[in-house]
């Protein structure tokens, strides 16, 4: 489960590289969908895919600013 799950972050992590966003990772995808994982707990597979593959750039951009002003980002590369 864990390889396909990674698998599908790095397909969106390359998504978004190819409309302009150069350094966004797989592990960057993971830790904005999963964030909200941490209230609720890990939910079926097919809604993590879902979270996956339906998350926009705004969405991730959103998470990653906020992140930021809180202190709370540090990219993974």
């Amino acid at each position: 489960m864990n390889k396909t799950i990674e698998s599908l972050c790095e397909s969106k992590a390359e998504e978004f590289k190819l409309i302009g966003y150069d350094h966004v990772s797989g592990a960057d995808v993971w830790e904005c969908v999963s964030d909200k994982y941490h209230v609720k707990g890990t939910p079926a597979l097919h809604v993590i895919v879902n979270d996956i593959l339906s998350l926009k750039v705004n969405q991730f951009m959103n998470f990653i600013t906020l992140n930021m002003y809180r202190g709370d980002y540090r990219p993974k590369r």
